[in-house]
Parts: structure tokens; sequence; C-alpha cells
């Protein structure tokens, strides 16, 4: 995974100057502690690329935005580990935030399957 090479890929898309006032990013990491307390020791995801092409492309058709990236991670991973990156670039930031949060739960809710692994609470 490489934020920087993103960023760029948006940027470097014709048209980006012209209609791009703000780019937001999600970094999701493996956080070191479950919702319930526990120290977790590893993270097993995967995605279904399929809605994650779906969600991209509703997205991209709403007012403002002008370009979707998502990359993620799939397989085992530990605390501190990048997990999926998403990149919003749009004109305004009323648009753009609110996109970023959209795909962000639709991506978590619809399109990706975890399996903490977790030790006693601590």
């Amino acid at each position: 995974m490489d934020l920087e090479n993103l960023i760029l890929k948006v940027k470097s898309t014709p048209g980006f100057s012209d209609n791009v006032g703000m780019v937001l990013i999600h970094n999701g990491v493996v956080r070191g502690k479950s919702k319930n307390g526990k120290k977790v020791l590893g993270l097993k995801v995967s995605y279904d690329h399929s809605k994650i092409k779906q969600i991209i492309e509703h997205h991209e058709k709403k007012d403002g935005i002008f370009k979707i990236l998502i990359e993620v991670r799939e397989g085992y991973f530990h605390p501190g580990e990048d997990l999926m990156y998403i990149v919003v670039a749009g004109d305004v930031r009323e648009n753009v935030k609110s996109v970023l949060s959209d795909v962000l739960e639709e991506v978590k809710s619809n399109a990706v399957t975890k399996q903490e692994i977790t030790g006693d609470k601590s």
C-alpha cells in the first residue's frame, strides 16, 4: 500500500486542478484493543472487491465529487498496521466530508469481513 502514490494518482487525473479544492484521506489501522477492551493480537481481513467498486461508482456520481480511490490489504495483520486507504477528492468540504463518511460506513458495513484475534483484557 502506498498512500503517496494514491494521492499522486488522483492529482494526475485530467481535470484535477479545475475541479478539486479538497482531498480527504482515511487511513484504517488495526487497533491494539477491541471495542470490548480486550487486547488485540491480530486481525484477519478480507474484502468484497466488487462491492467496493460499486460503492466507488455510486459515490463518484454525487455532486462535487471528482475521484474516489480505495486501497485495501487482505490477510492477517498486527496492531498498528495499515489496512485500508480511502481517498476522496472533490470541490468543497461539505461535499467531500460527507462522501468520505458515507463511503467508509458502506465499506465497513457491506464490503469487509474481519475477525479479531484477542487476548486477555488489559
